[in-house]
């Protein structure tokens, strides 16, 4: 895993008049995020940071226009991009068939699902039907959390939802889930900056695209993958990618709404 911020971010330039955006984000782009998500979005030294953070950043660039990081709370992006109060959710977004009925995904990243738990734990946690007889924290509005439900159905399993990722993390060092549940290589950050209070357990599963989303009709979809296609080719999407230690979950061939359940 890499260190946070380590590295720069070389690349070729990109000619932004070559990507149409609408007249109506010319003044700028609302990029909303759940920054408690290290690696993918976090604050450090009072800036919002991470590798979506910078590929917001890249893209906005790539579009010729402004792009604001916003930090909202998770369960509160999806319906805030249907309001207009923002323009674009960037915040580790599993693509999922249920999401797709709401927003329209591009999709530019993959990820598994993984546990980490403290590091004197002597369980072992593989897949969910691990789950079964334990407590697990969760971030509300994720696709973990879907999941440990869906399982609860069948067997007991204390689902513990929280409404950011740092409130996970600190039920798990205080004992009151057994284990807690993240995105793979947000699972491995979290333990990567522990200093010893965590490990992993287990092996990640359940790989899927994430996608950045955006207002069905907001006429985003477009430009957003142009831009997406556009640092790819410059070298900059792998730049950031290498820059955050989550190289394994690039992808070459960005699309429109891949989710597979």
């Amino acid at each position: 895993m890499g260190v946070a911020g380590a590295g720069a971010v070389n690349a070729s330039p990109i000619n932004a008049s070559a990507i149409k955006v609408p007249a109506k984000y010319a003044s700028g782009i609302k990029m909303a995020m759940d920054a408690t998500y290290p690696p993918d979005e976090f604050v450090q030294n009072g800036h919002l940071v991470g590798f979506d953070a910078d590929l917001g950043t890249a893209l906005g660039k790539a579009m010729g226009v402004k792009v604001t990081l916003v930090d909202a709370t998770f369960d509160t992006i999806i319906p805030g991009v249907q309001d207009g109060k923002f323009d674009v959710g960037n915040s580790s977004f599993t693509d999922t068939k249920a999401r797709e009925k709401q927003v329209t995904f591009i999709d530019y990243f993959k990820a598994g699902e993984g546990y980490y738990e403290k590091a004197t734990s002597k369980a072992k946690f593989n897949g969910l039907k691990a789950l079964c007889g334990h407590s697990v924290a969760v971030e509300t509005g994720t696709t973990e959390q879907s999941d440990a439900q869906s399982q609860a159905k069948h067997c007991h399993v204390n689902v513990l939802s929280y409404a950011d990722q740092n409130q996970v993390n600190l039920a798990v060092s205080e004992g009151r889930a057994d284990l807690g549940f993240a995105d793979s290589q947000v699972a491995a950050y979290i333990v990567h900056l522990a200093n010893g209070q965590f490990k992993l357990t287990g092996t990640p599963f359940e790989t899927a695209p994430y996608g950045f989303i955006v207002a069905k009709n907001s006429g985003l979809a477009q430009p957003l993958l142009a831009a997406i296609k556009a640092i790819i080719a410059s070298g900059q999407y792998k730049a950031v990618l290498d820059k955050w230690g989550v190289g394994q979950g690039g992808i070459t061939n960005p699309g429109f709404n891949e989710a597979t359940s």
